[in-house]
């Protein structure tokens, strides 16, 4: 069921009227919190997720290459994400396509762009004009122009493309007049707000300085030839930070500001408030070398503190293979927690965040020994089941064709879904079906939410290396009651982040409305609680944006989505 938005202004929201309550009863959840109905469901569900992808008219593929040459960033490519790029309220579909190496741009391969109609998704790419065909990665959505519009950014291994949406359905290439057309080999972007000042910026996380010409051959197991790592081409790159200047121009700040100083090969970013204090830092995962967690000083410049917060390497003091990122509250302390995904091998890691400081918690956590044989991508928490405790998904793609068991060919591994049971505690939901969405091996990469039908619950988008794309409709949360809120700014575009606070007879919930995190990923930025498992619906929510404005609403509604607009808005 499709459900309309409620608009809330104003730094204090009054507890909400009756009528405002009788308004909304028609879309009541069926059960109530602490149903015991609800609680069986969790645990005899056969499935969480049903693919709608080609239902809904999705056909889209991603190509990682047509011959069988093996160039480095092949098996990377496979990146997507969320916008509403026509203002009607749902989210539209952006995919990053990748072609072949090292011949440039192709028409047979470009992105495409799904339009959501509210009952199924039309490609678009062609009258939008969005078709880019570059070697695509990843992707940001941001309204650079203020113009209460989203605009794309596309990162490429070769150079990045800005799109500006022009508010009648197409958008027109603006690359070089903004000023943003790196040409690195970019994978993951993190849109935000450096000032604050209105004005959203970029932060572009950087690879591997690889070009065809530096390209080596590598073996595996059983000298079969394979893909190569990125040590054997030894050639960290520098990460991007470009300026908003708010007029439509972006400056690369990248040295002056520090960032451009320190190198890594970078894979996975998002945008947060680390320690809780309304400004912003940026945590990147780094394949094989030591993730970085910036903070911005008092004179502007930015400083890597990852090592000194603990969130560098793990436990053991190593650097491990960092490809993608998922970030939230799972110890309800108020501080947003960081999970990295790694090579087979190498544990998934968890980092749990105790007053700005860093724990690797993993092995307590629930969620080391599933991992151990899986190479995770793309990641998320979000509260799929309703039941008020983050679950975890991780989409799971090897690097490498040679492997001890393997085929000698696939990339294909199966995904991995975790319930949260508690504070930083989850167990694995099993796949009930080979060909479900759990036991049906792909090469993943790229995984997004949004809650794409309105009916309030996340969903999933999964992009697959050599494959399909995924559009995973949540099952799991069916009937259960929920509460979302879409922060927006003065123009009524969404915020790259905000943080949201449900303040519940169980305790205090924080989430935050975030676009960049995952990889080569990009979200639909909205704050969201599942309700089953609470007692009754939150007294009060509380909305900060970056830089401290806050509004407060209390008695808020369930069932509903809320858009909450920054005060003076």
């Amino acid at each position: 069921m499709r459900s309309r938005w409620l608009w809330v202004r104003g730094p204090v929201a009054a507890v909400l009227a009756a009528a405002l309550w009788l308004g909304c009863s028609g879309e009541e959840a069926g059960r109530s919190a602490g149903d015991p109905a609800a609680t069986a469901a969790e645990t005899t569900a056969p499935e969480w997720f049903e693919d709608a992808a080609a239902p809904l008219g999705i056909d889209f593929r991603h190509v990682r290459a047509t011959g069988d040459q093996l160039w480095f960033p092949e098996m990377s490519s496979g990146g997507g994400g969320w916008i509403d790029y026509d203002g009607d309220g749902d989210q539209d579909l952006y995919l990053v396509q990748g072609g072949d190496l090292p011949t440039g741009p192709d028409p047979r391969f470009h992105n495409a762009l799904y339009r959501n109609d509210g009952e199924r998704f039309v490609d678009v790419t062609a009258s939008a004009g969005v078709g880019d065909t570059g070697f695509g990665m990843g992707l940001a959505v941001l309204d650079y122009d203020g113009d209460g519009d989203e605009d794309l950014y596309v990162a490429n291994y070769g150079p990045n493309v800005l799109y500006r949406n022009e508010g009648d359905g197409t958008f027109s290439d603006v690359t070089a007049a903004a000023g943003v057309g790196e040409s690195a080999w970019t994978t993951s972007v993190a849109p935000f707000d450096i000032e604050p000042d209105g004005d959203i910026d970029l932060f572009l996380a950087n690879y591997v300085a690889w070009s065809p010409s530096t390209e080596v051959e590598c073996t595996g197991v059983g000298g079969i030839r394979d893909y190569c790592g990125p040590n054997r081409y030894q050639a960290p790159a520098p990460d991007t930070l470009y300026r908003n200047d708010g007029n439509g121009v972006f400056t690369d700040v990248s040295a002056e500001s520090g960032i451009g100083e320190s190198f890594g090969n970078g894979l996975g970013v998002t945008a947060l408030d680390f320690d809780g204090d309304s400004s912003t830092e940026l945590y990147v995962a780094n394949d094989l070398m030591a993730n970085q967690l910036w903070f911005r000083s008092a004179d502007g410049r930015w400083v890597d503190e990852a090592i000194e917060r603990g969130c560098a390497v793990n436990m053991a003091g190593a650097a491990e293979a960092g490809m993608g990122v998922a970030v939230g509250d799972v110890d309800l302390n108020g501080l947003p927690d960081l999970l990295v995904t790694h090579l087979a091998q190498e544990t998934n890691t968890l980092y749990l965040n105790h007053d700005g400081l860093c724990a690797d918690s993993t092995t307590t956590s629930g969620l080391a020994m599933d991992s151990l044989s899986r190479t995770g991508f793309g990641t998320v928490f979000a509260d799929f089941d309703h039941d008020g405790w983050l679950d975890l998904w991780v989409s799971n793609g090897r690097v490498a064709r040679a492997r001890l068991g393997g085929d000698g060919a696939s990339l294909d591994e199966p995904n991995l879904l975790y319930r949260g049971t508690g504070p930083a505690r989850f167990e694995i939901v099993a796949p009930s079906r080979p060909d479900g969405p759990l036991g049906r091996a792909e090469t993943g990469r790229a995984t997004a939410v949004a809650d794409f039908d309105l009916d309030g619950d996340p969903d999933i988008l999964e992009v697959n290396n050599q494959g399909p794309a995924r559009l995973l409709r949540n099952r799991a949360a069916d009937g259960r009651p929920w509460m979302a809120v879409l922060p927006v700014e003065a123009n009524g575009t969404r915020t790259p982040l905000a943080r949201v606070r449900f303040d519940t007879v169980a305790g205090e919930r924080w989430t935050a409305a975030r676009r960049a995190a995952s990889y080569c990923s990009s979200h639909e930025p909205i704050g969201h609680l599942g309700l089953s498992g609470l007692d009754e619906a939150p007294a009060e929510l509380r909305v900060v944006w970056p830089g401290g404005a806050t509004v407060v609403l209390r008695s808020p509604p369930a069932n509903r989505r809320l858009v909450v607009r920054r005060p003076g808005g």
